[in-house]
């Protein structure tokens, strides 16, 4: 009876190790590769070499997905403002209250960029003054203005 029992037990961890193979796991995680078995202080002391600079292996949760060009514009047409927030990742920054030269009425802005293209499309403008919401002209001004400069900034890079 023991002798039973011990056989089915292989027999049965024989098929599942044979179920696991590479290819089910790589159904499983739907991304068709090999899984990192690495430990975690192997990944960290990993070095890679140059060749990995060309890969397009980019981790979506490691990468920037804000146009460089808005951003800096914004931060730019902005510099009036005192920066709160900033995280580039999901591409909102908060500004503090401020007044641009020549102003009476102070402001304070919340900017979302949501596409990494260069587009009216991936920009969004929160604006308020003390007396609450900035008019829809006064945002529409800024966000040209963040453009503009931000078509500025890549026509200047292309000529490098």
């Amino acid at each position: 009876m023991r002798m039973f029992k011990t056989l089915t037990l292989v027999v049965a961890t024989t098929a599942l190790v044979s179920c696991g193979s590479s290819g089910s796991l790589n159904r499983i995680s739907g991304t068709g590769e090999k899984p990192d078995l690495r430990t975690q202080d192997e990944v960290a002391n990993d070095n890679g070499s140059i060749w990995d600079l060309f890969s397009n292996a980019d981790d979506p949760n490691v990468t920037v997905g804000v146009n460089k060009y808005i951003w800096n514009a914004t931060l730019d047409v902005l510099s009036f403002l005192p920066v709160e927030a900033a995280d580039p990742f999901s591409g909102v920054i908060v500004m503090g209250w401020g007044r641009a030269s020549g102003s009476a009425r102070s402001y304070r802005a919340t900017v979302y960029i949501q596409d990494p293209a260069l587009d009216a499309r991936s920009l969004r403008v929160a604006l308020v003054t003390k007396g609450g919401p900035a008019s829809k002209d006064t945002i529409r001004a800024i966000e040209d203005a963040i453009l503009t400069r931000a078509r500025q900034m890549r026509v200047a890079d292309s000529k490098l």
